[in-house]
């Protein structure tokens, strides 16, 4: 009894993760793990590490590509992987668009949600039955109707009205051909979680989710990076300005924050006092609608 009392949240949030990794790599056939190098993604897969050691991870993982991604999260990506000798598939939104499955509306325009279609392409080249990544409940209306284990039709395609039930942590993990499922280990975290575990785990990330000085512009209520892709508009005024980014993605639609926070304590300060979600705050394509993000997932987006 003791030793139970002495727990901490992270310690039942890390048993349960590894509990649900271990469970889906012993029943389903081909699982990946989604690793894009992003905060999320680097706490899912020192969870896998830790499920598994110290034997090598029973499963590659799959970064989905749009080709316009922040330079230090590529670099860590690779990095990350190379220590652990890990597999890492890469597919890229440029090779859809040579294969003309995406099409974009403008050179320029956001390839964030044309990340479905690749990774479709790709569960089907190496017939995935099951992709583990690190989306959590609390980032989002339509992920806070998700299930840990979330049933993908034929087609890819999502339907919040008919998902699963989740018993005494029992997952249904029967699908039939060229049916797939996602997987989210860490649904039940927030970001204040993440960061507590972060500095709990030492975890490294990429330099950009800490503060650090970055050419933005104030545009629509968001903090927009100056760069090729996101270039000033015109009567428009950058500056330069203290920033860090609590979520990355695609260039052309993720956005900083202001802050001076340099250390996980700082984040973890911060995080605690924040009003508007890690997405709200940053994600230009989710303010589109509200239901941007449910769309994308019904046609098979993360």
């Amino acid at each position: 009894m003791l030793e139970l009392a002495s727990r901490t949240h992270l310690d039942w949030l890390e048993a349960e993760a590894i509990f649900i990794l271990r469970e889906i790599a012993a029943e389903t056939e081909k699982p990946v793990l989604l690793f894009s190098g992003g905060k999320d993604s680097a706490v899912l897969l020192k969870l896998a590490e830790k499920a598994f050691s110290p034997a090598a991870l029973p499963f590659p993982l799959l970064h989905v590509d749009t080709g316009h991604n922040y330079p230090e999260v590529i670099q860590f990506r690779d990095q990350r992987a190379a220590e652990l000798k890990a597999s890492l598939i890469i597919r890229t939104v440029d090779e859809s668009i040579a294969r003309g499955s995406v099409v974009l509306r403008h050179a320029h325009a956001s390839r964030n949600g044309a990340q479905a279609t690749t990774l479709l392409e790709a569960i089907e080249e190496f017939k995935f039955d099951a992709c583990l990544g690190g989306a959590r409940r609390d980032e989002e209306k339509a992920r806070a109707k998700e299930r840990i284990v979330s049933f993908r039709d034929a087609f890819g395609q999502w339907d919040p009205k008919a998902q699963r039930p989740e018993l005494w942590n029992i997952f249904n993990t029967r699908i039939h051909p060229d049916e797939n499922l996602r997987v989210f280990p860490i649904s039940n975290w927030t970001e204040l979680d993440v960061w507590q575990y972060i500095k709990q785990e030492n975890i490294a990330l990429p330099s950009i989710y800490y503060s650090h000085q970055r050419e933005v512009v104030e545009r629509q209520g968001l903090i927009v990076p100056i760069t090729p892709l996101t270039p000033l508009l015109e009567g428009e005024q950058a500056s330069w300005r203290d920033v860090r980014f609590r979520t990355v993605g695609d260039i052309s639609c993720t956005c900083p924050v202001l802050s001076l926070a340099a250390t996980p304590d700082d984040i973890i300060a911060e995080t605690a006092l924040a009003t508007v979600t890690e997405r709200g705050s940053t994600r230009m394509d989710d303010q589109t609608s509200e239901s941007s993000m449910e769309l994308r997932k019904k046609q098979g987006y993360f």
